[in-house]
């Protein structure tokens, strides 16, 4: 087992309802005003997530912008808009509501609001990041992990080009999961999501390090989580008890937990994003 330090600060919010709470966890990290709202689709506001999250926030007294408009495989294009806003409106936080693109985005923003260069920098490696707005997540899919990893992956849309930076500054202040918001998935964003999370765990157990036994079981126990409960959730996308096993297991495979000690590959997720 190789020497490692390990640090976590992403406070996990998860149960039923829970959304609800963004507000008062938002005042517990930050003494803000303004909100940027990260999202995709308008989906959040079809299903009523958005008028849940905006009446938490308004009980708080914080002010709501919203930047929608997140696609897979984010871009970059959209992360300067999003510092821009930051920027003219003096945002204080910032708030990602949905997957891993969309949490990506927002980290992105985040860190280039606070960033008198170009935040393109960061993706190649130019400049390290220093400091960041405050970041909280409400996710709807579990599959990247990026809600308690220290990763956000970006394409340029300048030639394609898709890159990643991780950084333990990136980790958000606090990650809310509620299972029964992934309900409405449908069963091949499911699916991916959970071919996602199991790729995860596979770039750390597939290791030439010998004396990791302790971290083979967790990497054993995750993968064995998603292959027993993810054909249950195909079956029943409303069964809670399904959807709660794989929405923990994403984090946790991701979180940097399960490569400890270990050396680690990550060639396959490279050539993924090349292709």
């Amino acid at each position: 087992m190789i020497n490692f330090e390990f640090s976590n600060t992403t406070e996990i919010v998860f149960g039923k309802g829970t959304q609800e709470q963004v507000g008062e966890k938002i005042r517990k990290y930050s003494d803000c005003n303004k909100v940027l709202v990260v999202y995709g689709s308008d989906r959040i506001k079809k299903n009523g997530l958005f008028d849940a999250v905006s009446s938490s926030l308004k009980q708080q007294k914080i002010d709501i912008l919203e930047l929608g408009g997140v696609k897979p495989n984010p871009r970059l294009s959209l992360v300067r808009r999003g510092i821009e806003i930051c920027r003219n409106e003096k945002i204080d936080f910032i708030l990602a509501v949905g997957g891993g693109s969309v949490i990506d985005t927002a980290k992105a923003i985040a860190a280039g609001a606070c960033y008198e260069g170009d935040v393109w920098d960061f993706f190649e490696h130019k400049t390290p990041i220093t400091h960041m707005l405050p970041l909280g997540v409400i996710s709807t899919i579990p599959a990247t992990g990026s809600e308690a990893s220290d990763t956000s992956v970006m394409t340029n849309d300048d030639g394609q080009i898709k890159r990643h930076i991780a950084d333990i500054i990136l980790r958000p202040s606090f990650a809310i999961l509620n299972p029964e918001l992934t309900y409405t998935l449908p069963p091949y964003q499911t699916a991916v999501g959970g071919v996602d999370i199991f790729s995860h765990v596979v770039e750390r157990y597939f290791t030439q390090e010998p004396d990791v036994d302790y971290t083979d079981r967790l990497c054993e126990a995750t993968m064995k989580t998603v292959i027993e409960n993810l054909p249950k959730v195909m079956e029943n996308g409303k069964n809670y008890a399904a959807r709660a096993e794989i929405m923990l297991a994403a984090p946790w495979a991701q979180n940097g937990l399960l490569g400890t000690g270990r050396i680690e590959d990550w060639g396959s997720h490279m050539m993924g994003h090349e292709i």
